[in-house]
């Protein structure tokens, strides 16, 4: 197999973008240029690499496997350039994608000790579902993710091979209801209370259940408004408009008139919090934002532990 470096620049490339057009443009190419590469690329490696759809480029199981190696590949070759031309070490980037309950409470705490242990690190970040968040890994969108699961603990797709998981913690599940409602001045409620109550979920899809509503309770619960934001949904619960679920991390900061309640009468409700990248070697810079979200977790979990 001949390739090269600017040929696997194209792939990468590609994958982020997953247009050739798009890719093109990012690299500074013609739109030719690019599907010449890419079609050169697939005859030098003897496999199609790249699925064309009508909603754009799509990396095939071989694109993909391919792709992890250009990445470390052009690591190598960058940082070969730096050594030969005694350039200072860049600024490393590490796309991080997270589920919408991450950002408030793993995130601030992972960057600030991001910013000490690794200052040559810079992270960008999106937010999303756990199904969201793991095609974008697969195409290249992000380079890292938060995400969650629920028991079984299955792996985030189905697709070969496996994502590397590492996992963080295991949080149980809570329901956030109105400091001054009906379930003022308590810590916990019977899983039967909840029937009646009005509930605050987010719209459910194809690729995630809804969300907000007590497991078991769909179906029978009254949903009174549907909010994907948490700020929209805790404010709501704030002024007395209904309950809904929260992983317990967001405990710490729940806006003022807003108190967590334990379930009883129902087995606990587990969920699991996991970092999650494409199978193979991780970059430094990728283990450094692993372990700083794992360290930042750690540490409120024991917080949260003394704080009881």
């Amino acid at each position: 197999m001949d390739v090269s470096s600017a040929s696997l620049r194209v792939l990468c490339q590609i994958a982020e973008s997953g247009s050739f057009t798009a890719a093109a443009a990012e690299l500074g190419y013609t739109q030719s240029a690019v599907s010449r590469q890419a079609i050169a690329l697939e005859r030098s490696v003897g496999a199609t690499l790249f699925e064309r759809r009508t909603d754009g480029v799509r990396l095939t199981q071989r694109g993909l496997t391919l792709l992890r190696h250009a990445r470390t590949i052009l690591e190598s070759v960058d940082a070969a350039e730096r050594d030969l031309t005694g350039a200072a070490p860049r600024t490393e980037l590490v796309r991080l994608g997270l589920v919408l309950s991450a950002g408030p409470v793993i995130l601030p705490a992972a960057l600030a000790r991001l910013a000490r242990t690794a200052p040559g690190v810079r992270v960008s970040t999106r937010e999303g579902t756990t199904p969201g968040m793991a095609r974008a890994l697969r195409t290249g969108s992000i380079d890292i993710a938060v995400l969650t699961s629920r028991p079984p603990h299955r792996p985030p797709d189905g697709e070969s091979p496996r994502l590397h998981t590492t996992v963080v913690q295991d949080i149980e599940l809570l329901v956030a209801a109105s400091a001054t409602g009906t379930f003022a001045g308590r810590t916990s409620v019977h899983v039967d209370e909840l029937v009646g109550a009005p509930w605050i979920a987010s719209p459910s899809s194809s690729g995630e259940p809804l969300l907000g509503v007590w497991p078991g309770l769909p179906g029978r619960a009254h949903i009174v408004h549907n909010a994907r934001d948490w700020l929209t949904k805790l404010h709501l619960v704030a002024g007395g408009f209904g309950v809904t679920t929260i992983p317990e991390g967001l405990s710490p900061v729940l806006p003022p008139g807003v108190i967590p309640l334990r379930v009883q009468g129902a087995p606990p409700e587990i969920r699991r919090v996991l970092v999650a990248r494409l199978p193979g070697p991780a970059t430094p810079a990728i283990s450094a934002v692993t372990q700083a979200i794992t360290s930042a977790v750690l540490d409120q979990s024991s917080e949260r532990r003394r704080a009881h």
